[in-house]
């Protein structure tokens, strides 16, 4: 199942939560939900409350302008779709260009998915040294891509994220 789209109270997208935290969001009523699965329901003693897809916070969270998207493991797994760098097979693991032993940071340019066989046959090298050719080069996505990413859409599918926006009430 995919993540829950939080919105701030202006209806600015600000991250994905997990289906567990978006029901404690929205029961210890921090949000609100905005959209929610037509035919799915999380059930308890004495509650029912519908499966959110997209719950919208109460009070406004003042958030920082992020220049970069935070990095992470699942992150590069997303960003590469599971595909491995090397292959294109099925990537389970994060593979450093240049390996954290030699000063290789975790950056988005420097990390790729892999598949364990690949990461294991480069081992302590860089793809130069273990005579690997990448198929795609590493990239690092902006916020908004990083947030699309998360939500399972394709960067730069603006329709597809329209779907989990709500229509912003109209003003007075």
């Amino acid at each position: 199942m995919r993540n829950t789209l939080v919105l701030n109270a202006s209806y600015e997208p600000l991250s994905t939560v997990s289906l567990q935290r978006a029901v404690v969001l929205v029961l210890q009523e921090k949000a609100v939900v905005e959209q929610a699965h037509p035919l799915r329901m999380v059930r308890a003693t004495g509650l029912s409350v519908p499966v959110p897809r997209v719950i919208r916070l109460r009070q406004y969270v003042r958030v920082p302008f992020r220049q970069r998207a935070p990095w992470s493991r699942r992150g590069v797994l997303v960003r590469d779709q599971h595909r491995c760098a090397y292959c294109d097979r099925r990537a389970t693991t994060v593979d450093h260009l240049v390996p954290r032993s030699r000063g290789g940071a975790d950056s988005w340019l420097n990390t790729v998915a892999a598949c364990a066989e690949d990461n294991q046959r480069k081992a302590d090298r860089t793809p130069e040294q273990a005579g690997m050719v990448l198929l795609r080069r590493p990239f690092e996505p902006t916020p908004q891509a990083a947030l699309m990413l998360a939500l399972g859409l394709r960067a730069g599918d603006a329709a597809e994220l329209a779907q989990w926006l709500p229509a912003r009430p109209a003003v007075a």
